[in-house]
């Protein structure tokens, strides 16, 4: 697939070989989509009743959702969290760095509706975090470094892969994300 050439060219230019996996991903991103709309819905909820018209439609309906949470459903959604986290430590204490893709397809212009994905039309708006809502719901230092596949229609569009470490680690997904840029595998470029 398209996005294993960018973890690949990273991988040989951090040194990387091997592979892990976090487990629960999946769970860890079901928990992070429970736990950002509730926080978003309880962060708008009063300015969604006086004010609803200001904020833009797709926004406003998954913030008015959230409001609709249950409780119940956050406290099981931080349970999950806490235990993909611990999941996510383990590996940590075996590696500085672990690298993933960041997005499932190259960057989409913007306005771009939906997206072609293993087979199925999804909403680009929703999908385009798939990647990375499971590290962002854990809390974990993330640094995204664009890499050009050069595969395809998509080759002038960035791909990026996350270089993700541990807790207050900001510094090695810094270190990896420049060791990536001197390699000549994640450049900054215009957009043609």
């Amino acid at each position: 697939p398209r996005r294993a050439r960018p973890l690949q060219l990273a991988a040989r230019a951090l040194a990387a070989t091997e592979i892990v996996e976090l487990a629960s991903a999946e769970q860890a991103r079901a928990a992070a989509f429970v736990i950002t709309a509730a926080e978003g819905g309880a962060l708008h909820r009063r300015r969604l009743v006086t004010h609803y018209d200001y904020y833009e439609p797709h926004s406003r309906d998954r913030l008015v959702a959230g409001s609709l949470v249950p409780a119940a459903w956050v406290q099981q959604a931080q349970r999950v969290r806490h235990r993909v986290y611990r999941e996510a430590m383990a590996l940590f204490a075996h590696y500085d760095v672990l690298i993933a893709p960041a997005t499932p397809v190259p960057a989409t212009a913007i306005g771009t509706e939906t997206l072609a994905l293993a087979g199925q039309s999804l909403p680009a708006r929703a999908s385009m975090g798939l990647l990375t809502q499971p590290i962002s719901c854990l809390g974990l230092p993330v640094c995204a470094a664009p890499t050009w596949p050069g595969i395809g229609a998509d080759a002038h569009l960035p791909l990026g892969v996350q270089l993700i470490a541990a807790p207050w680690r900001e510094a090695d997904c810094l270190l990896a994300a420049r060791r990536l840029e001197q390699a000549g595998v994640a450049t900054v470029r215009p957009l043609s």
